[in-house]
Order: C-alpha cells, then structure tokens, then sequence
C-alpha cells in the first residue's frame, strides 16, 4: 500500500534514521492513574504562617488579647476553648468546662481576663494563663455573644431566652437583667463611652437600654427599619450612632440619643428564589466617615456616612460572614463562604490581597494587637495565622 495511503488512515512509521536520542526510562517514574488524579484536584496554596488544630470540630470564634500580641482564644462546636500563642506551636492551655459549643470570646479592654460563652447557657470568666476563675449563670437558653465593658471588669451577655444579662466579672454577681425582646437576642454592645447598651433581636427590633437601672430607653421597630431579624450590630466610636444588619437583607443607621433611623440602605441583590440575602457583618470605619457591612449576596459595601451613599461595592466569589479592621487605617479584612480572606483598601475600593489555606468558611476573624497577625478560625476546624505586617 503506498505511503499516502498509509498516512490517510492516520498511521505513522519511523525508521532508525530518525532517532535523535535513547532515554532509558525507570517504570516507577511513570505516572500512575493516582497520581494524575493528584494533578488533577491540586489544592489552594496555604498562605498561613501557623495553623492551630487543637480542636476536634468546627470553629466559631476568636479574640486576640489586647495586650499581648501572640495570645489568641478560639472556641467551636466541640465545647471547649483554648488559649495558644502565635510563634509558639508547642503552648496551648485548654479551657475545659463548657457541655455544649463555645459560641463566642471576648478579652476584657485591659487584657487581663477572657470570657467563653457556650451554647450551654453559661459565661466562663479566666486568666490569661487558662486558669478558671468563676462562671457567670442565670441566662436560660445559649450565650450568642459577650462584650467587656470599655473601662471595667464587667460583662454584657445575649442569650436565646430573649433576655440580656451584665455581671461584675470579679465577684459573679449579676448586675442587671435587660428583659424586652421577644426572640433571641442575636447581637449588642456597650458603648464605647459605657453609659448605653444597644441590644439587638431576631424580632426585628433595637433596643437602647440604661445599664444602671435596665430601662429601655429606646424601642426601634417598623417601618422604617428591618421587617426581619437582626443579626449584626456596631457602635460609633462617639457613641452617638448604631448600625444594624439583618436577614431582611436591609442596613440601618440609628442615632441612639433620640432612637430615630437616620440612613437606610438594602442589599443589592436578592436569591434565586427572589428573597433578600441576609446581611452577616456591620462595622463602623475607626478614623473615616465610612461603615462597612457584608453579607450572603456576595458583596461588601464601603458606605459614605456623610452622603448616605456607596462609596463603592467590592464583589466576592461567595458570601461574606465577618470582617476585621486592620486598625485604625483604611484596611478591612473580609472573611468568606469560600475559605478565602481578602484584605481591601476601603479609600480606592481595590483588594490588595487575597489570603489561601482554609478549605471552609470563616467564621470569624482576629487582629493582633500589634497588628502583624491575622488570625481566621472557620468551619474546617482549624485556626490560621496570616502576617499582615507589611499593609499596616
């Protein structure tokens, strides 16, 4: 049969004319059918300095202490917390007690003492050493959140029985109970200057409360703010404005002297199904005229609080659970569905950096009080270290 033919049925023939060089070839570094599936599914890289995997669940929270750079506390679903410290791998003090998930961690303002709240209804008060000191009782449903006040030893608690509750973290006893809302009572704070407390609830409403004498001062509701549970809350650092998020999928700007809504903004799309997408996160910018808020609908928004508009909307690949000013600058850190951090400069609406290395969504972010280190606790069970020095 001719040559032609012989090409036209896709047949090729070589003769040792053509041989430029012999390799021998060792079977073993043939690759195998395992191997180009490894090629395959090859990983994110892992962006971390340190990773901590003392846990044996998922990851809801972390605090970095105020005045010790490398001290962190992270708690999950695996009831217990844990004090470890940043560079060093071989230091952990285990912070045993809690019989359901270790929902939340706050540092007192001076650093001296850590408070754990669990899904078990109690507060755990400790040193920075995990030494246990007392446990705060009386809520009758699971602690969603602690906040220190900003100049004491005393401790703001929301539960799910509804109600709020403050103690005196140095001697346990109760201060005042905030009784009002008629759902869980999802978000809250002091405020900075420690004469107000801002408490929210998946009833839709603010309330603004007197911490001496647990007045409600102010009750936020209807048209024109959420029509749907809150879920985030922030202070100004003047303590003069409140910023809610909710499932409504709304952000509203309350001004807590006279209880009125000042600025409202929504999100900017909605489900597949046609619902709104909840907003997860609010925070108020420490030395801008600006607010922050991210949540399911993949963005955050950089919001001009003198113009009540965006300053600009930065999209996400998946939702966004948290966030975390890298001081007082104009960097913000998002955390997100997708395992991913990615840090912003909130003045050109640019992300600068995109951090790699969980492999399920945050929950929660950390930032050292240095501000070197950022620290990510996520679903996957793990707690990360990410350097930050070089942005700050």
């Amino acid at each position: 049969m001719p040559a032609q033919d012989d090409e036209e049925q896709g047949q090729v023939f070589f003769d040792e004319s053509d041989i430029i060089h012999e390799v021998d070839v060792d079977e073993e570094d043939l690759p195998d059918a395992d191997d180009e599936d490894d090629i395959e599914n090859i990983e994110d890289p892992d962006d971390s300095i340190q990773i901590f995997t003392g846990h044996t669940g998922e990851l809801y929270a972390v605090a970095c202490c105020p005045t010790d750079p490398v001290l962190v506390a992270t708690g999950g679903g695996d009831d217990k917390g844990f004090l470890w410290k940043i560079g060093h791998a071989d230091w952990a003090s285990e912070l045993q007690g809690h019989t359901d998930s270790v929902s939340t961690l706050a540092f007192s303002s001076d650093g001296q003492l850590l408070a754990s709240g669990g899904f078990d209804g109690l507060v755990k008060v400790w040193d920075t050493f995990g030494n246990f000191k007392r446990t705060l009782e009386g809520p009758g449903g699971g602690i969603e959140w602690i906040r220190w006040h900003p100049k004491g030893h005393l401790i703001l608690a929301g539960s799910e029985d509804c109600t709020a509750w403050m103690w005196n973290a140095d001697n346990g006893n109760c201060l005042n109970v905030f009784s009002g809302h008629d759902a869980i009572v999802t978000c809250g704070d002091f405020t900075p200057d420690g004469k107000t407390i801002c408490t929210g609830s998946e009833d839709a409403t603010l309330r603004i409360w007197n911490p001496r004498s647990g007045e409600s001062i102010h009750v936020v509701r209807g048209h024109p703010y959420h029509t749907e549970g809150l879920t985030c809350l922030s202070i100004s650092s003047d303590s003069t404005l409140a910023i809610t998020g909710s499932k409504d999928g709304s952000v509203h700007i309350v001004n807590i002297t006279t209880g009125k809504v000042v600025s409202s903004c929504s999100s900017q799309t909605g489900s597949t199904d046609g619902n709104p997408e909840s907003i997860e996160c609010v925070l108020f910018a420490p030395n801008f005229p600006w607010a922050v808020f991210g949540g399911m609908d993949q963005n955050l928004t950089i919001w001009d609080l003198q113009n009540s508009s965006p300053r600009f909307i930065c999209n996400h690949e998946e939702g966004v659970t948290c966030l975390a000013w890298l001081g007082a600058s104009k960097l913000l850190a998002t955390g997100c569905c997708d395992g991913r951090i990615c840090i912003w400069n909130c003045l050109s609406g640019e992300c600068i950096e995109t951090f790699k290395g969980h492999e399920h969504a945050i929950q929660s972010l950390a930032v050292s009080s240095n501000l070197e280190f950022l620290v990510s606790v996520s679903m996957d069970g793990t707690a990360r270290v990410f350097e930050i020095r070089d942005f700050c």
